[in-house]
């Protein structure tokens, strides 16, 4: 029965890579038309910050979007995979055989499942960078600040064991970026 559940483990896993690798960003076209954009004088610079033009902040909002159902998909993945792992792992301190193919594929999972929160951090510290370099998002930049750091806690987390508290600091993060979708 164990080894069955592993190995339904290790198929989700492998659905959670598949799905992480298909969700990168890909390349958007642009209209052809550029934005409009009003004559700005020397005075009216130096009193208002920047602001994005509808295409900046289109294409902002398709990033965020693009993460924040990437880190759902993930998110959908990790927790049942992360009850499995938890569940064996319990076993095991228990004093219950675990077979060494069981252990193996217990062992694999969880490596990838810390290699995929690895990915995750990384995709939120580049949308991260996109908002603070872009000029015009200062003030989404300002509401999304933080999201990677969130995301390398609950890495750290993961890391220590502790995969609910990891999961449920990934459930904030998401949170954070639907509610800078939301004022976009």
């Amino acid at each position: 029965m164990r080894l069955a559940q592993a190995l339904s483990l290790a198929c989700l896993l492998l659905l959670l890579s598949v799905a992480d690798s298909a969700a990168q960003p890909r390349p958007r076209r642009s209209s052809s038309a550029p934005a409009k954009r009003p004559a700005a004088t020397s005075s009216s610079r130096a009193k208002k910050p920047a602001t994005a033009s509808t295409t900046t902040l289109n294409e902002a909002r398709i990033r965020l979007a693009d993460e924040l159902k990437t880190l759902t998909r993930f998110l959908y993945l990790y927790g049942r995979t992360s009850v499995d792992i938890e569940a064996n792992e319990r076993q095991a301190r228990a004093g219950g055989e675990v077979p060494p193919q069981a252990q193996a594929i217990l062992n694999r999972s969880r490596t990838t499942l810390l290699n995929s929160l690895g990915n995750i951090r990384d995709r939120l510290d580049k949308l991260e960078l996109y908002f603070r370099t872009t000029p015009g998002l200062e003030r989404q930049y300002t509401r999304l600040s933080g999201v990677a750091a969130a995301a390398a806690s609950a890495e750290q987390r993961a890391n220590a064991g502790q995969l609910d508290a990891a999961g449920r600091a990934l459930i904030e993060v998401s949170n954070q970026l639907a509610d800078v979708l939301l004022e976009m």
